[in-house]
Formats: structure tokens, sequence, C-alpha cells
């Protein structure tokens, strides 16, 4: 354990949905849900004004809609948050040689590997420069937290949510921990967790009164000796600069043996969705689906499937998924269920296919209506058809009116398209409604969500019949007044 806190954890406050709001002014303060909206989606991110109604990520969207129905459902924008979480990166780049991602929007940073000296004042005034940096960047909050271990780091990041910063001071560790649920060290979960609690022990300090022995005999001893030092504070983890995953996976264990088959089929299609959604969110892909099944006698048995490429695509993992329980007998029962993708790749078979398309000789004239377009889909703007017409407008996918502008898309159905005019920066602009072939309305790419002086300029040159309709001038503040990073940050 370090004796100052210079491990950084940032964790991006509710990021898919604080990426829309930034990206639309109309939804600023009100309840925004990304994730799949259909009937068989999963949230992947819920903004703070969606959680006050108990709606969580991995929640199914159904779920999500009985308890907030007024809030804005969403598709992700894989393209945007990737492009966003690159930004994010590169300021911690700046801070550091060592910068471990966990994720698109979470990340810890070595900061005495960077030059910042070892004491609590400076670190402090580091993680207070990130954030006004990542703030004039990109409009949006990110929570830190400053410990002298990753784990302490990443409990300060979770204290300090939404846009706060939270040091952990060396010698306060233990009485930090104490009173804490021992779900939350790393390493502890369900079943561990359940292994605890039957022996009474449910919190951290709890945990560590128990004693080195009664936890190697309770969770064995490669198990019980790292449980042990966790709960003591102790994490001798380093930052590994450019962390790289060999699969992403999830899984779910059932208090009572699952016996129903059509029970099961579900429970598999909920877990490859929300896997897909966190390799989506790792900014990955992979070409190898794993299913897990551990038996109601504790036997534990996994099946795969290589497919021809790597996939980011829910549906793909999906039906992979469905292919391989057919394979499982579990009429007896199963304890737990699990998806995993793996080979994974920074690529998909859709891109490669898009790369193709682009050549002369492969014109858009021959997608067929169930080829979408990588490069649509990625920017959620629905599927394309062969004459280039979306089959569906995605509610937040980008579009342009060569009239109106740019502006996204709202709502559709029966043949119409309600489309809301207004871009990053503006006011909240007006909604208008369009047959779906409207041939003025258009697919758009992404605004950038601080634009520079050429975009805003070009935005705020744009004519326009509607009076209603009137581009504000956008700040650049977060290209020239980020304030420096490093020991010497204000």
């Amino acid at each position: 354990m370090r004796g100052a806190p210079t491990i950084l954890h940032l964790d991006m406050d509710a990021f898919f949905a604080a990426v829309e709001q930034a990206a639309k002014p109309s939804l600023r303060g009100k309840p925004v849900i990304v994730g799949g909206i259909g009937p068989r989606g999963v949230v992947a991110t819920a903004s703070y004004e969606a959680r006050r109604f108990g709606v969580h990520s991995a929640m199914p969207t159904a779920q999500a809609r009985r308890r907030c129905p007024n809030a804005a459902y969403l598709t992700p924008r894989f393209a945007v948050y990737r492009e966003v979480s690159e930004t994010v990166m590169g300021l911690l780049a700046g801070l550091s040689p060592l910068v471990e991602p966990l994720s698109l929007d979470e990340a810890f940073v070595d900061l005495e590997a960077g030059g910042t000296p070892a004491t609590s004042v400076d670190a402090r005034r580091t993680g207070e420069g990130l954030r006004s940096a990542i703030r004039a960047a990109t409009g949006l909050s990110g929570s830190v937290g400053l410990a002298g271990t990753k784990m302490l780091a990443k409990i300060a990041s979770e204290r300090a949510k939404p846009d706060g910063l939270v040091v952990i001071e060396p010698g306060a560790e233990l009485e930090l921990l104490a009173p804490l649920p021992v779900r939350t060290l790393p390493g502890v979960g369900p079943a561990t967790a359940e292994t605890l609690r039957r022996a009474g022990i449910t919190t951290v300090g709890e945990t560590a009164a128990a004693g080195e022995a009664e936890l190697l005999r309770l969770l064995g001893k490669a198990h019980g000796a790292s449980v042990y030092a966790m709960a003591r504070g102790i994490d001798d983890r380093p930052v590994v600069a450019e962390r790289e995953s060999k699969s992403v996976s999830v899984e779910d264990t059932y208090e009572v043996d699952v016996t129903d088959r059509t029970r099961v089929q579900l429970e598999i299609g909920r877990l490859a969705e929300r896997c897909a959604q966190r390799l989506r969110a790792s900014g990955r892909s992979g070409r190898t689906v794993v299913i897990k099944v551990r038996r109601y006698d504790f036997a534990t048995l996994t099946r795969s499937e290589t497919l021809r490429g790597p996939t980011d695509d829910p549906s793909v993992v999906r039906e992979a998924a469905a292919r391989l329980i057919e394979t499982v007998d579990t009429t007896e029962g199963v304890r737990l269920l699990g998806v995993g993708v793996s080979g994974l790749a920074d690529f998909t078979q859709e891109d490669l296919f898009a790369q193709a398309t682009a050549e002369p000789t492969r014109g858009d004239q021959e997608l067929s209506d169930s080829e979408p377009r990588a490069a649509d889909r990625e920017h959620g703007a629905g599927l394309v058809a062969a004459r280039g017409r979306p089959q569906r407008w995605l509610p937040g996918a980008d579009v342009r009116h060569t009239v109106y502008g740019p502006g996204w898309v709202q709502g559709s159905g029966v043949g119409r398209v309600t489309v809301r005019f207004e871009q990053p920066g503006s006011a909240p602009g007006r909604v208008r409604t369009f047959p779906v072939d409207d041939p003025e309305l258009a697919p758009a790419e992404p605004l950038p969500l601080v634009p520079g002086p050429a975009t805003a300029a070009s935005a705020a040159g744009q004519s326009s019949s509607d009076p209603a309709i009137r581009p504000n001038p956008w700040s650049d503040s977060g290209r020239a007044g980020s304030p420096p990073l490093g020991k010497s940050s204000p």
C-alpha cells in the first residue's frame, strides 16, 4: 500500500445517458435510458434522473418502462461514445504513461509514474485539474477517487458520484472499509457473499475480524487469502497500461434451481444481451460465443461456437447462445447460467463488409434489405434498404433535413417519423413530423458535443425557413481553455 493517494480511478457519470443529454438539449435534467428498446431489450445506462425511479443498468427495458414510463428511451450510438472516450483517455494519458482502461468510461491511472509528487495535496490538485479538463473537452462530468490502492481508489470514486472527488488518506482505510458490504471487495461475487453470509459475515469489518484461518476454511486457500488481504485494505495490484481482456462474460446464480426449459432459454437470451452490451461498451468484438451451465449437482458444463468473424451484434450473440443451450440437458435443474464472448478484436465482420461494399465494384445498390450498412447502424440510423433509405428510424438516431437542419429521431410509427431539431449547445428545439420516406430527411453523422470554431460557424450559417429554429453560437472553451494536466495542474 502506498503512503500517498497517487492511484486515481476515473468513472464517467452515467456515461451513455450523459452523452445523449449533452447532445440533445431538450433531454437535460430529464430521465434518459439508453439500451435495447425492443421487448427483450436491456438497459445499458440510465441517467441519474431515471435512477430515482429504480431504473439501473442490466434491467430489462420492459421493467424500466413500467418504473419510468415518461423517460426518453434511446438506442445506443456507440460511435459517439467511443469518440468521447478517446478524448477522455487522451487526457488521462497526459497525466501518466500508466493508464489502465476498464471500459469506455472507466480507468485507473498511476499518478506517480507520471511525475505527480507523492502528496495528498498534489494528487488532489491533479484530480481536480482532470475533472475540469474533461468538462471543458466534452461537456461531461466524471467522478474521481484517489487512494493508495486500486481497490480503495475505486471505492472512493463510487463515494464521489456524481461529479465529485474523494481522497482516501493513508491510515483511514480500515475505518472506511469496516461498515461496507462484503460485496464491495474485488473478487467477492454472489456465491462468495452467500458463503460468508451463512457464516454470519456480511461486512468488510466482520470479514477482517473472522481471521485468515476461518476464511481459508470457508473459501479455500487462494481465494480466502485474497479476500482476507482485501478486507484489511491490502491490494498490491499494479496499474497495468493497455490492459487487454481475453474475454467478456456475464453470469447469474439462481437461489432456486431453474428446471423449466423455457425459463432457461429466456435467461440465456437475457444474458446474451447483457454480454453484447458489455462487449460494445468495451469497444471490442469477438468471434467465439461460450455458454456456461452449472447443474444442480455443481457439475459445470461449457459449450462454444466460433463465428465466421468478430461481432458485437446482440442478435448474433443471442442466436449463437440459443443454439448452444439446445445441446445441454437442463431438465434436472441449473444453479448458474453464463454467456461469454472470446477471441476479442477491435473490429467486426460487419466493418469488413462495409469496407468491401465501399469499393467501386460493390456499390450501395448491391445491398439487400437484410444487409445493413455498418456505418449507418453504428450511428443508430437504423436498417438501410437498397435505395439508401432507412427501414426503421430508431429513437435517438442523428438525422438532417434539407430545410430544418440537424436533429434526432424522437419516435416513429404508422408511416411517420417525429424529429426534434436541435444540436449540442443550442436551446431545446422544435418537434416536427414527416412521412418515413420524406426525401428531404436522411441519416446524418453525429455532431461533436463541444464543436470547434469551424463547425460552429457552419452551423450558425445554416439557412432555415423556420423562424422558431435559431442556431446559437457554440462555445469553444473546451479546446483552448483546458487547464494543464500533471503535477503543475491548478
